[in-house]
């Protein structure tokens, strides 16, 4: 048996699955899988990729590193002293602080997804003017609001990329995700932190990011439902005064 590096993903309701690898003496990477278990059933094999990128992509997907371990040819998993791991879950390290916010945009649309996609990017800027106005202004203005205009009215096909610093403001930021969330055909949207953590859409899921903007997500929940990012909040006192009592005689 050979050593291989076992990593961990504990899931929300407290269940957990493993992820293990490990590159053969030819430069085939092999990988195994499966749910927490003294057996991994799944198994793969990759050739020209590096071992240290797709740890790097496990752990931006919330993998943690549990140990080197020994896995036979079905897939038997034990420590160097022939002892099975921990099938317990591991608790997850904290989340660590952004440093950095990259963004990426590469259309390749065509002519009548180009149009809309330009619309689109006029329409979210004028709804983020508006809301932002009673707003105190960031100390930076960010450069991709004329850079995305004009790329969008007039470049065709384009790849563009950039980066977002915490004096310009979380709104750069809101409107990306919110062109991402349109998923417009021949459009990617992709944003990651300093050390290429995806970020999502799901605002509720990126407190970490939220935190380097200096805000949270209730002092951004009315744009941010403007911008169709959250799901109005129901007004139960509003509901409750239009709704009229029906007596029962």
């Amino acid at each position: 048996m050979a050593a291989w590096r076992l990593y961990r993903h504990r899931n929300a309701d407290g269940s957990s699955k493993d992820w293990a690898v490990r590159t053969n003496p030819d430069g085939i990477t092999t990988t195994r899988w499966g749910k927490t278990a003294p057996r991994l059933a799944g198994a793969n094999t990759r050739s020209g990729i590096r071992q240290s990128d797709i740890e790097r992509e496990k752990q931006a997907k919330g993998y943690v590193f549990v140990a080197e371990v020994d896995i036979d040819n079905d897939g038997n998993v034990s420590l160097s002293n022939g002892r099975s791991p921990d099938p317990q879950p591991l608790k997850p390290s904290p989340p660590a602080p952004v440093m950095a916010l990259y963004w990426h945009i590469d259309c390749r649309a065509n002519r009548q997804t180009r149009k809309a996609l330009a619309a689109e990017v006029k329409r979210l800027v004028g709804v983020i003017d508006t809301l932002s106005d009673s707003e105190a202004r960031p100390e930076q203005r960010w450069p991709g609001w004329q850079q995305l205009t004009e790329l969008t009215l007039t470049a065709g096909r384009f790849e563009h990329s950039g980066q977002i610093k915490p004096a310009q403001g979380v709104m750069p930021w809101l409107l990306l995700l919110a062109l991402k969330n349109q998923c417009f055909a021949g459009v990617e949207i992709d944003m990651a932190t300093e050390n290429s953590r995806e970020v999502s859409v799901d605002l509720k899921a990126e407190q970490e990011v939220l935190a380097f903007f200096g805000t949270d997500l209730d002092s951004i929940r009315s744009i941010a439902e403007s911008l169709g990012l959250l799901k109005p909040r129901l007004n139960l006192a509003s509901v409750l005064s239009d709704t009229k009592v029906v007596g029962f005689r």
